[in-house]
C-alpha cells in the first residue's frame, strides 16, 4: 500500500462489507431499540467473522472496516467498535486466563464488551480519576465511585474500569481492571442521549476485585488506556470518514436530480462549489486516517500526534460535510427517518468521546513541542 491508493483485494473487501451491511446488517438495525445494546446485530457480526477480525487485524485494516460499515449501517459500525474497544484491552493486556473466558465470547457477540474510562468529574482529563480502589487484603481492592457517559452501559457483559489505586499520584496512579458484569456491588442505569446506541452510568458500591482482574500492572492503567485510544482514535475517524461520504454520496444524487430555478441544482454554481469542498475535505480527511492507521501498524514514533491529527479533522470534516448536506436537502433532510436526520444525530458524538477535539488539539501540540525539546 502507498499513502495515496488502496490495494485492489482491499478495495473489494470493503465493497463487500458495504454490501453486508446493507443486506444482513442494516434490516437487524432497524429492529433495534434505540438507546439499548442490540444483541441480535452483535451476534450477527460475529457470525460474518468481523468481530474476531478486531484481535487479528491492524490499525488500518480497523479503519477500513469502520468506514465501510458506516456508510451503510452506522448502528453495525459502533457495534462493532465497542466491542472492540471494550475488549482491546484484554486482548493486548490481559492475562491468558481472562483472555481465554472473554475473547472468544466477544468475538461470537455472546458477550458485549465496554470501556469504563469517563466519569462525572473527569472525561477529557483522564488523569484526574477519583473512582477509588481500595485496598481490601493482600490481593484485592474495592472499587467505590461512578463512572458517566459509558458506551454499551448498563447492558454489557464485562467491563474494561480504570480506577486510582493511588491518590496524588494522576496519571501514575490508575489501574485498570476486568470487571464482569454480574459482580456483586455493580449497578448501571440508562442515559437518554441524542447518540441512537446504549449509553448509561455505572455506580460501584464496594466492588471487589483481585489481581487476577488487573489488566497490564498495578498503577500501569493509564497506559492501557492510551494504548487502546491510540489505536482506536484513527478508528473513530474512519467512522466519521464514512459517515461524511455516505453524505456526499447522498448529495450528489439529490442535486444531479433535484429541479430548482429552470435547471438542476447541480447546474447552480453556489452549490457545485459546495459539493466540491465537501468531497475535498471528505478525502484530505480520509487520508490522514489512512496514514495515521499505518503509522500505528508500523509501530512509529508519532502515532499518538497521528492519532490525534486524525480523529481531530476526520471528525470535524464529517460535522461540516453532513451539516453542509442537509442545508443543500433542505426541509426533507429534517424529516424523521431520512439518512441526513440520522446522520445530523449520529456525527455530533465522536467530536467528543475518546478525547474531545480540543483535547486532540491539545496532544497535537505536546508531541510538537517535546519534537523540538528533543532534538
Amino acid at each position: 500500500m502507498t499513502a495515496f491508493s488502496l490495494e485492489p483485494e482491499q478495495l473489494a473487501r470493503c465493497a463487500e462489507l458495504r454490501t453486508l451491511a446493507a443486506e444482513r446488517l442494516r434490516p437487524l438495525a432497524e429492529k433495534g431499540e434505540p438507546g439499548r445494546v442490540n444483541r441480535a446485530l452483535v451476534a450477527e457480526l460475529g457470525a460474518l467473522g468481523l468481530l474476531s477480525r478486531l484481535f487479528t487485524s491492524g490499525a488500518l485494516d480497523l479503519c477500513l472496516m469502520r468506514e465501510s460499515l458506516a456508510r451503510a449501517c452506522t448502528e453495525a459500525e459502533t457495534a462493532l467498535a465497542l466491542q472492540g474497544l471494550g475488549a482491546h484491552p484484554v486482548h493486548a493486556h490481559g492475562t491468558p486466563g481472562q483472555r481465554e473466558r472473554w475473547l472468544p465470547r466477544v468475538s461470537d457477540g455472546t458477550a458485549v464488551a465496554a470501556f469504563a474510562l469517563s466519569e462525572p468529574g473527569a472525561g477529557s482529563d483522564a488523569a484526574a480519576l477519583s473512582l477509588s480502589a481500595e485496598r481490601d487484603g493482600p490481593d484485592g481492592w474495592r472499587l467505590t465511585g461512578e463512572k458517566c457517559w459509558i458506551s454499551n452501559a448498563p447492558d454489557a457483559d464485562l467491563y474494561t474500569v480504570f480506577a486510582r489505586t493511588t491518590p496524588g499520584a494522576g496519571a501514575r496512579g490508575v489501574t485498570a481492571f476486568l470487571v464482569p458484569a454480574d459482580r456483586p456491588g455493580l449497578t448501571g442505569s440508562r442515559l437518554d442521549m441524542i447518540a441512537p446506541h446504549a449509553l448509561g452510568t455505572l455506580t460501584f458500591d464496594g466492588v471487589r476485585v483481585t489481581e487476577a482482574d488487573v489488566l497490564g500492572e498495578p498503577d500501569a492503567g493509564f497506559r492501557v488506556a492510551m494504548d487502546t485510544l491510540n489505536l482506536f482514535r484513527p478508528s473513530v475517524g474512519a467512522f466519521a470518514v464514512g459517515m461524511a461520504q455516505a453524505a456526499l454520496d447522498a448529495t450528489v444524487a439529490h442535486t444531479a436530480a433535484r429541479d430548482a430555478f429552470g435547471g438542476r441544482l447541480k447546474d447552480l454554481q453556489a452549490v457545485a462549489h459546495q459539493v466540491a469542498e465537501m468531497s475535498v475535505r471528505t478525502e484530505a480527511a480520509r487520508l490522514m486516517v489512512y496514514a495515521a492507521a499505518t503509522a500505528y501498524d508500523e509501530g512509529a514514533d508519532d502515532v499518538p500526534r497521528r492519532s490525534a491529527m486524525a480523529k481531530l479533522l476526520a471528525t470535524e470534516t464529517a460535522q461540516y460535510v453532513v451539516d453542509t448536506a442537509v442545508q443543500l436537502h433542505g426541509a426533507r433532510a429534517l424529516c424523521r427517518g431520512h439518512l441526513l436526520e440520522h446522520l445530523y444525530r449520529e456525527v455530533r458524538a465522536p467530536r467528543i468521546y475518546e478525547g474531545a477535539s480540543e483535547v486532540q488539539r491539545g496532544i497535537i501540540a505536546k508531541e510538537l513541542y517535546k519534537t523540538l525539546e528533543a532534538r
